[in-house]
């Protein structure tokens, strides 16, 4: 209200008040009604005059503050845009604690502690190229897990090419634990090889992996390398004879060459905290002696993934196949030593694990798990391989460590070998310790 109506309001107030006749009173009274009318109307104007020119400059103060957030943001895009272009380098140090049954030796020292990695991730773009890679150095060994160079065709579709990963079964890992599951000694889990991927990401629910790979990381049968067994993922490196020790060198070599894999995956979201991925996946491939074609390979599984609140259910089955005349028994590369696995054989797996987010001290998480895998069917003969693995894993800042007790027959690294016939069951608790910069 403006002070020329505050002061109208006070005449009439003081008019009000001074002594009249009273045949004047009713005309006085009219007139002061009138007068008090025009002042309610004069009021109610100013007051919408008022409130029009708070609102404009509310309006003001509105585009200022878009202008300001759009130029915040617009630096914040230019900033993004010049962090992205470029190599990001990261890594990991890891060490291991191991208390086995099966080494005499390791028992009596009541375990060992060992040197495990360290390892150098570089990735980013440069460009519209994508560039990503892992190369791990052990005390035995220098392996490159992974390297390629990307590309995004479009908002669904992606190319990859170089070492990349095989599509196949559950991802990124059929397996919760440090060691993985039974099929990545098969070479059926987390296998890298040279080659190109296209992949479309999930949409729609569904997403599809389509992959060619000429050989595999170490260049293929007559690659030019010291041991075809320094690498990180397990690969055929030659077949058996009926003589041939299990942990041999291979003097039959063999490698895998012009692979077709794909990877089929669906997704049904049954609420919001429960989702189940339902997928098939299938590859075949030749095999080549060094000279000619050898034989032919191929696998298939099928797989299901799913997600209920801080529950975690996989399941996978599936079989694979090594056809060369007269062999029913294939040596294998992986981790500076040779091993040996069935030509053929069934393979399925059951993993549970549930999450559990906290904040105590450094931790902010724990997953505890128990992975099951057997293979079994085999060409060979030979018993089954059984890894069962109870544990859980903490996150905490840059650590992350697995504490692990393994049971197993006839498994890798647990006392066994792929092809073992072993009727035992041994036992390794491991403790593997990593920090990730």
């Amino acid at each position: 209200m403006s002070c020329h109506h505050r002061l109208a309001i006070c005449f009439i107030l003081i008019f009000s008040a001074m002594p009249v006749k009273a045949t004047d009173t009713d005309e006085l009274r009219k007139e002061l009604q009138q007068l008090k009318q025009l002042l309610q109307k004069l009021e109610q104007k100013i007051e919408q005059q008022e409130r029009q020119l708070a609102e404009q400059k509310l309006n003001i103060e509105n585009v200022q503050q878009d202008n300001d957030e759009k130029s915040t943001r617009l630096a914040m895009l230019e900033q993004n845009d010049d962090r992205s272009d470029g190599i990001r380098l990261g890594g990991a140090i890891r060490t291991n604690y191991s208390h086995t049954s099966y080494n005499d030796g390791n028992k009596n020292r009541g375990g060992d502690f060992d040197f495990d990695i360290f390892r150098l991730n570089l990735s980013g773009n440069i460009g519209d190229v994508i560039l990503n890679a892992e190369i791990r150095f052990f005390d035995y060994m220098t392996a490159v897990k992974f390297a390629y160079a990307g590309y995004q065709l479009s908002e669904d579709w992606q190319v990859q090419a170089g070492i990349t990963k095989v599509p196949f079964g559950n991802g990124s890992y059929n397996s919760h634990n440090y060691f993985f599951s039974t099929n990545y000694y098969l070479g059926l889990e987390d296998d890298h090889d040279l080659g190109i991927v296209f992949k479309r990401q999930m949409a729609d629910n569904w997403q599809l992996d389509l992959g060619f790979f000429k050989n595999d990381e170490l260049g293929g049968v007559d690659g030019y390398v010291s041991s075809r067994a320094d690498r990180y993922s397990y690969d055929i490196v030659g077949y058996r004879l009926n003589d041939d020790g299990i942990y041999d060198d291979p003097t039959q070599p063999l490698g895998e060459y012009n692979t077709l894999s794909g990877r089929f995956a669906y997704q049904f979201a049954h609420s919001s905290d429960f989702i189940t991925e339902i997928g098939v996946s299938a590859l075949a491939g030749g095999l080549h002696d060094g000279i000619e074609r050898a034989g032919d390979y191929n696998a298939w599984a099928l797989h299901l993934n799913s997600f209920f609140n801080r529950w975690n259910l996989q399941l996978q089955h599936g079989e694979y196949h090594y056809n060369i005349d007269n062999v029913n028994r294939i040596a294998v590369g992986a981790y500076a030593f040779y091993d040996s696995i069935a030509a053929s054989a069934k393979t399925s797996t059951f993993n549970l694990a549930y999450s559990l987010p906290l904040e105590w001290g450094p931790v902010t998480g724990l997953q505890f798990y128990n992975n099951y895998g057997l293979v079994y069917d085999k060409s060979d003969n030979s018993r089954d391989t059984m890894m069962n693995v109870t544990g859980f894993s903490v996150a905490a800042g840059g650590l992350y460590t697995f504490f692990d007790l393994v049971h197993a027959r006839n498994q890798p690294f647990i006392g066994g070998s792929g092809s073992g016939n072993s009727a035992e069951t041994e036992r390794r608790f491991n403790i593997n310790l990593g920090y990730y910069f």
